[in-house]
């Protein structure tokens, strides 16, 4: 119409803006026809909100913009035996998704083992905690896993390293989380000099070796700046740096916990917990 203001495209307003200063709140403005969500369906024509099963879904393979495959195993050729052509765009997507496939491991504590168990309170914590699971005679599930620090996840489990251990109790309150290792001092005291000390005990960049192990000069020489790095150092060349089982060993929380007893009050803790009698044999005992 003259005189009309034009529409201008994939402007985010359905209405026309006031210029105005606000002074209330209003609520969110109606999207407009041409910004409305895209057809609820994945490239092969799923939809999204179903229940998303491995096998196919679908009678025929799609590319990755939906399109219907005949052949994913041939790439185009240039005649017969000629050689493989570029415009083959299904052959380079679906090797650019190989090429890109991959399955980051844990930076730290990539390599362990873990088991299910039992925790059963002693009512020991009933003083500092009102948590139920920590109640005398209260058993709740549990799940532990136990790790070494440096090496990847296809390293050894026998190196000379610091022992982690991760522990959820399934508590009828929620899920409780603890984490500690098996040495009762740690390698830093402020965390911002975590990633250069985990950076200076991992394998040289340009060799990969050694690997699950801190025997090279990066490591020494962080060691050699931090005192608390060197505390931990010696503590690791002790026996608890290569316990005799994941079962011999003690565990020391790193965390300090903020409690609630039962009257309300707050009370600091930090968590130990021993594996066996027999571990201060094999690890040494803990520092007084």
């Amino acid at each position: 119409m003259p005189g009309e203001t034009p529409k201008i495209p994939g402007t985010p307003s359905s209405i026309e803006p006031s210029v105005e200063e606000p002074t209330t709140p209003v609520d969110p403005l109606e999207a407009k026809p041409d910004q409305s969500e895209p057809a609820g369906v994945t490239a092969s024509g799923a939809p999204v909100d179903a229940e998303r099963k491995r096998a196919q879904q679908g009678r025929y393979l799609t590319t990755a913009q939906g399109a219907r495959l005949t052949d994913t195993d041939h790439s185009l050729k240039a005649g017969e035996r000629g050689p493989t052509l570029l415009q083959d765009h299904h052959l380079r997507e679906k090797i650019t998704q190989f090429d890109h496939e991959r399955i980051p491991e844990r930076v730290v504590h990539a390599r362990g083992a873990a088991a299910h168990g039992v925790f059963r309170g002693n009512g020991a914590a009933t003083s500092l905690t009102c948590a139920g699971f920590l109640g005398k005679g209260v058993e709740t599930p549990v799940f532990v896993r136990f790790s070494t620090v440096l090496g990847s996840r296809g390293s050894a489990d026998v190196v000379r390293d610091t022992r982690g251990f991760a522990t959820k109790f399934y508590t009828d309150e929620g899920v409780f989380d603890l984490v500690g290792n098996n040495i009762p001092v740690f390698f830093i005291q402020d965390a911002i000099k975590f990633p250069d000390i985990i950076h200076a005990g991992k394998p040289h960049p340009d060799r990969e070796i050694p690997q699950a192990q801190s025997a090279h000069d990066t490591f020494w020489d962080f060691v050699t700046l931090h005192t608390e790095a060197a505390a931990h150092t010696m503590w690791n060349m002790s026996d608890r740096g290569i316990p005799r089982s994941y079962r011999m060993m003690e565990g020391f929380g790193i965390h300090t916990f903020r409690l609630i007893n039962e009257s309300g009050g707050p009370r600091s803790s930090s968590s130990t917990g021993s594996r066996a009698s027999e571990c201060t044999r094999w690890c040494g005992r803990k520092p007084s």
